[in-house]
């Protein structure tokens, strides 16, 4: 089974409005997709982008937040696990070689998760590696993805 996702890139120079003198161009741009609001994307502030805006590597680690805690959600409830609070505190190192490439070299996701049954504290933590099996970004990364896991009863 496939599956086709689509957006759509928009960048308009600013040369009315930016000295023609400098070597760089404006980073900000849009992202597009369909029946969903507009993203305004820049590059980030070290790349000498607008530091306001969300940029790539904010969004790649995002998704990988977000898609691993909705794996995660799923597998709990295969299990029967009640969760009833889940946060996370990811962080995503980047590398950049002296050519001016770059690639992120790891990710930590840190998921707190709170469930209501104290019998299935090791269960719900060991559930982080399943949901990571199935998380489709994790699945499409070439970085490991890391799980710093905690779990509490409330």
């Amino acid at each position: 089974m496939k599956h086709l996702f689509k957006a759509e890139a928009k960048w308009t120079s600013r040369q009315n409005q930016e000295d023609s003198t400098k070597r760089f161009y404006n980073k900000s741009h849009q992202i597009k997709i369909e029946g969903k609001p507009v993203l305004n994307v820049s590059a980030a502030k070290a790349f000498k982008g607008d530091p306001e805006l969300y940029n790539p590597e904010d969004l790649l680690l995002s998704s990988l937040v977000s898609c691993h805690m909705m794996s995660y959600l799923y597998v709990c409830s295969q299990n029967e696990i009640k969760v009833l609070e889940y946060s996370d505190n990811a962080e995503a190192t980047l590398e950049v070689s002296p050519d001016g490439s770059g690639r992120f070299t790891e990710v930590r996701l840190k998921p707190k998760v709170k469930i209501s049954n104290p019998d299935q504290i090791e269960l719900a933590l060991n559930l982080h590696f399943k949901a990571n099996q199935l998380c489709f970004i994790a699945n499409s990364c070439n970085f490991p993805v890391f799980h710093e896991a905690s779990c509490e009863v409330i």
